[in-house]
């Protein structure tokens, strides 16, 4: 068999996996409004007239005569305390929200393919040190601990992006590290190996393409978790700083309306319950899918 040959092409699984994926009506559902959401999120930096052009009002401007202002018109989930038009406070904290999310798990996803990456190919007492390193990190408790780290440190975006990074990364590390265990003795691979090709391209072409399926469906599910580390600390007040809006923060705000205003409370809650769900009915439908157990039925 040829250096980086495989019995069923690439093409061909993804493809085969995509038919799967689009079987899942409730996958398929999510990953629509997921799209949608970030659409309007990526589009809210495009600003006309000095306001987002996917937001009715600048989500900065406030308007302390109308505070709490019930839904209307002009003000279709209405205002908070300070005035400011709830709904363009809920687009423009999408920017926080849904960004940490991606960028926090992107940091997380290439620490953790470099560790187990490492782990798996090398082995011995690389193994042992990287992955004792990882069960170190496995045994705190992520939320307490990120709560400990933003009261010592001063809080921002990117901040937080390294808090949720930084106990983000284990579970990829352990993933990739089971599978190039379990690949590194293949016949691709040792033809590979055979011909001279070095380690680098072995990791990188032979070994780490072949493992994407269960890194993209942790990758996917961490997103979700990394959402809803943010919230929790912007909630507390150690998230970013309270004028830049996010779904957390803005239920700090209106955590005192909670009953005589609760659509303050419960347009961002949703926001971040459905955005949760989407992540993990994608990721789901993404495990279904990639999984090589699951037969292909027409």
């Amino acid at each position: 068999m040829a250096a980086g040959a495989r019995p069923v092409s690439e093409v061909s699984e993804w493809r085969l996996a995509a038919r799967r994926y689009a079987k899942n009506r409730a996958a398929l559902a999510a990953a629509v409004v997921l799209a949608v959401m970030y659409l309007v999120m990526l589009l809210s930096y495009v600003q006309v007239g000095g306001k987002p052009i996917t937001t009715p009002y600048d989500p900065h401007a406030y308007d302390l005569t109308k505070p709490v202002a019930p839904p209307s018109a002009e003000h279709p989930v209405g205002t908070d305390r300070g005035g400011y038009d709830v709904l363009s406070r809920l687009i423009e904290g999408s920017k926080v929200s849904l960004n940490v999310g991606l960028v926090s798990m992107a940091v997380a996803l290439a620490l953790g393919i470099l560790v187990g990456s490492m782990a798996g190919y090398f082995g011995g007492p690389l193994d042992g040190a990287l992955m004792r390193t990882t069960d170190v990190f496995l045994s705190f408790p992520q939320l307490p601990l990120l709560l400990i780290l933003a009261v010592l440190l001063s809080t921002g975006f990117w901040t937080i992006v390294a808090f949720i990074a930084l106990f983000s990364w284990m579970n990829v590390a352990r993933l990739v590290r089971a599978e190039f265990l379990q690949l590194k003795e293949k016949e691709f691979v040792i033809a590979a190996r055979s011909i001279g090709a070095s380690d680098a391209r072995i990791i990188s072409v032979h070994l780490l393409r072949n493992s994407w399926a269960p890194v993209i469906v942790a990758a996917t599910l961490g997103v979700a978790n990394a959402i809803l580390a943010e919230s929790w600390l912007s909630f507390l007040g150690f998230g970013v700083p309270p004028s830049t809006p996010s779904w957390g923060n803005m239920l700090t705000r209106a955590s005192d309306y909670m009953f005589s205003a609760p659509l303050l409370v419960i347009v961002p809650g949703l926001a971040i319950t459905v955005t949760v769900l989407c992540f993990n009915f994608v990721g789901e439908g993404l495990r279904q899918a990639l999984d090589p157990y699951v037969k292909e039925r027409s």
